[in-house]
Order: C-alpha cells, then structure tokens, then sequence
C-alpha cells in the first residue's frame, strides 16, 4: 500500500494544528508548527477565510493524515462505516483506531504511527502469537499484540517507551510494558479521540454532499 512521504511538518501547518506525526519532537520547543503556526507557502500568513466545502474537506484531510492513510483506503473506511448500525462518524474512527499500526502506536511501542507501521511492515510485531506485517489489519476484542524478541532491542522502541507517558493509554487497551505486549479490552471508546482534536461529522457531511 502507497504512503505520503513528504514532510510531515507542513502537514500540521496546514491543518492548523499539531497532528503529532513525528514523535517526540511534537512534543519539543523543535516542533516546526510551535515555530511557524501558520499554512506553509508564500501566502501562509495572509488572511484566509475558509467555505463550507474547505472547512470539510480540511477536517477529512486532517483525519487522513493523522491515521496515515490514503484517499481511496480512507474513504473505504467511510463506506464501511456508513453500513454499520451506530453513527457513521464513531465507527469510521473505531475502525481507524483499531488498526494494527495504531494500536502499536497507542500501547506505547512506536512514538508516532508511521514508526509503528514500520514495525508491522518488517514483521516485528505479533497478533496472538502470529507475526502479522499489514499495518491496516484490523484488531477485535480479545487480540493479545505483542513486539518480537528481536524488536524490543530496538533504540527507538526503548524511546518510545520511556516517553509513553506522555500519550496517556486508551481506556480500551490494556498495556503489559514490561513484556512488549498489549491486549484489546473492548471497543474504542470516543472520548479517547480528542488528541488532537477531531470532528467526524464534518468528514461525513463532506462525502455525504
């Protein structure tokens, strides 16, 4: 599956917002947003007064990019989600949250997603005792998930762990930091979403035009 490779960076500048994409150093006086918390370009820093259809495009744009996913993958995600009982918004988020990348990135192992879908596409990380390298796998309650012998050598792992404290656990995970593991206690929880800050009716309203 293609990724964005670009600089990330201008990504938050965009959406106007830190969307915590590169770790710890969203976290440091170092953060580009922090520095310049205007859109990137020649005409950033001008007066900008968004339409109805841009305020919408934005907030889908910067749900993609948080999750790290494409276009085509993200609206088939919206699909999926409209054909599900509860609101379209929540159930698109539970299922992007339920990613395997995410969930790595959650229980603390990853300092950002992009390192967490790292760890997965190189076979690092094991779901019930199998190794799994689709970062878009879909975990279900009851999943135990858990880093490789071999990963919980790694330098960037041990840093992400000793700054998981600064990503508070989702209420419904379950981290074992000690052994490099995790399980999926129930379903995400959409107070756990608000970091950064997403409003999902938005990018409903926006493919629902």
């Amino acid at each position: 599956m293609a990724r964005y490779v670009g600089p990330v960076c201008k990504l938050c500048r965009r959406e106007g917002m830190k969307l915590y994409l590169k770790g710890e150093r969203c976290y440091s006086e170092k953060c580009a947003y922090t520095r310049r918390p205007y859109p990137p370009g020649q005409h950033g820093q001008g007066r900008i007064k968004l339409s109805e259809y841009a305020v919408r495009l934005r907030e889908k744009q910067k749900v993609r990019r948080i999750y790290g996913v494409l276009e085509s993958q993200f609206h088939g995600y919206f699909q999926e989600a409209s054909r599900r009982k509860g609101r379209t918004g929540e159930e698109m988020l539970a299922l992007l949250e339920r990613r395997l990348d995410n969930v790595v990135h959650r229980l603390g192992y990853a300092a950002s997603r992009s390192e967490a879908r790292q760890l997965v596409r190189h076979g690092h990380v094991k779901v019930n005792g199998k190794r799994l390298d689709i970062p878009s796998f879909v975990v279900r309650v009851g999943d135990r998930v858990e880093l490789t012998e071999g990963a919980k050598k790694f330098k960037f792992v041990a840093a992400a762990v000793a700054g998981a404290d600064k990503r508070p656990i989702a209420s419904w995970l379950e981290a074992e930091r000690g052994s490099f593991s995790g399980s999926v206690k129930s379903t995400p929880v959409r107070e756990d979403l608000n970091e950064p800050e997403i409003r999902e009716q938005l990018v409903v309203e926006y493919y629902s035009r």
